[in-house]
């Protein structure tokens, strides 16, 4: 490939750059194979543009960027108005294969699960279907786990082209607020897109709410193809901006919930840890007993089945699936039982998570509900004490330890939820809070251990050392430890 192909409709060039081959692209230089195309990105911590004579050096065939070199590289500098965009239209051109349909669905909470399910409807009824994001890439033939719920655009365009190959057909993906304001998605072809909620997150990233909801919208603005649809969560303040842009796009809109239009919840009615739901779709009733506990599953649930329907499922079948759904690893996952109280992992690590999975488990309490929680370190400080009130006010027993505490100190960070949640208990070492927790627990209670899901690492300063609330629960339950 030129550098003309690779930059048509994304750069102009003159005629000693056009004919120059362009074997990949590649924004980390220490990644840069000879021939590809060096895009320096502008970051929070350091820019691109210091290491472009080290891309040089490892043979790149051209600099991209979107502003001015101190150096003018020895070879030719192409100059975009949004490098982040340019990267991720340069990956798409590098690795052009892509599933047939895509869904990407955003919000504050469920995104993993509305991915899941999605993926799960989508294979009974017979397609190749695979899911990207938070707990990594799940194909028909694998699952790789990752960290990054929208992974960079690189790794992101080359999972696509990898995953077409292999004959995926339906493919699901999560877009973060950050990979949206980003553009890490930019280039790939979203057939679909759904939105789920929105609370308080990341602020430490968007600085306010609006900016927040902004970089979300994008999805809706920027990136659903044309005719595309829009499936949109209706039981939120937030819905109507969301319709407002997919309808300004001329995208197919269907609500789903108490107040949707597409899939309206008539009734619901606890079964067990199941809940026997009235849908209503095109006129139709439809019964479904969904094995999942929990309002806030339901609207995943709903969402899921609006994305299935959008990209061509027959309502019959889409609602028989939702009878057959699992729960994403770490979400309201039953880790084990003592004198048969359940122990229940969750990935709830903001203010609104926390309060609906507390919600959730509130009726399955007919003795104590216990919680045992942390908050993120170099993240937004402001939900620490919302999570304590959250913590305080939905669990009769409350015990706060250490999330992931990265570089600021733990102690600093419990302090924080502690002032909020009079009564708590303190044990900073999260397996032996773990084992505090099991150790309380008598017929009837039930424990939540909330804020790290499926995680497999705690992040303490700039090391990510073992850790898992799985092992730590069975451990316990074990009766193993001090």
């Amino acid at each position: 490939m030129t550098l003309r192909e690779l930059f048509s409709g994304i750069a102009e060039l003159d005629s000693a750059t056009a004919g120059i081959a362009a074997a990949g692209v590649a924004a980390d230089s220490r990644a840069v194979r000879p021939g590809d195309v060096f895009v320096a990105l502008a970051g929070s911590k350091t820019d691109g543009a210091r290491f472009v004579a080290e891309a040089v050096a490892a043979g790149a065939a051209a600099v991209v960027s979107d502003h001015a070199l101190t150096e003018t590289p020895a070879v030719p500098f192409l100059r975009v108005a949004n490098a982040r965009r340019a990267l991720a239209l340069l990956a798409a051109k590098i690795y052009p294969r892509q599933p047939g349909t895509i869904a990407a669905v955003t919000g504050t909470s469920g995104k993993t699960s509305v991915a899941a399910f999605t993926r799960q409807i989508w294979a009974r009824l017979g397609h190749a279907a695979a899911s990207v994001g938070t707990v990594g890439l799940v194909t028909p033939a694998r699952a790789v786990y990752g960290s990054l719920t929208t992974p960079d655009p690189v790794a992101l365009h080359r999972m696509l082209d990898e995953v077409a190959g292999e004959g995926v057909t339906h493919l699901v993906m999560e877009a973060s607020s950050h990979g949206l304001d980003q553009h890490r998605l930019d280039g790939v072809r979203v057939t679909a897109g759904a939105f789920t909620n929105l609370s308080r997150d990341h602020l430490d990233y968007h600085a306010t709410v609006v900016a927040y909801l902004a970089a979300k919208l994008r999805l809706f603005s920027d990136l659903i193809l044309p005719g595309g649809a829009a499936v949109i969560s209706a039981d939120h303040a937030e819905s109507e901006a969301v319709l407002a842009v997919a309808r300004a796009r001329h995208l197919r809109v269907m609500t789903v919930g108490r107040g949707g239009d597409g899939i309206r919840l008539c009734d619901v009615a606890r079964d067990g840890f199941a809940q026997t739901l009235t849908l209503e779709h095109e006129g139709r009733t439809y019964v479904v007993r969904l094995p999942l506990a929990g309002a806030f599953q339901i609207e995943n649930a709903l969402v899921a089945a609006g994305l299935a329907l959008a990209t061509g499922g027959a309502p019959d079948r889409v609602f028989e699936a939702l009878g057959h759904l699992e729960g994403a690893s770490g979400r309201l996952e039953l880790a084990g039982t003592r004198h048969g109280a359940p122990v229940f992992i969750d990935y709830a690590h903001k203010p609104d998570a926390l309060a609906k999975v507390l919600e959730a488990l509130r009726p399955f309490a007919r003795g104590r509900l216990v919680v045992v929680f942390g908050a993120g370190g170099d993240r937004d400080a402001g939900k620490r004490p919302l999570m304590g009130e959250i913590a305080a006010r939905g669990a009769d027993i409350v015990i706060v330890t250490d999330d992931n505490p990265r570089g600021e100190d733990a102690g600093a960070i419990r302090a924080a939820i502690l002032k909020a949640a009079p009564g708590a208990r303190e044990i900073g070492d999260r397996a032996a809070a773990i084992r505090a927790g099991v150790a309380l627990l008598e017929p009837g209670d039930v424990l939540l251990i909330a804020g790290k899901g499926h995680e497999t690492g705690q992040i303490v300063g700039d090391r990510v050392l073992p850790f898992s609330d799985h092992a730590a629960v069975a451990a316990a339950l074990a009766g193993e430890g001090p």
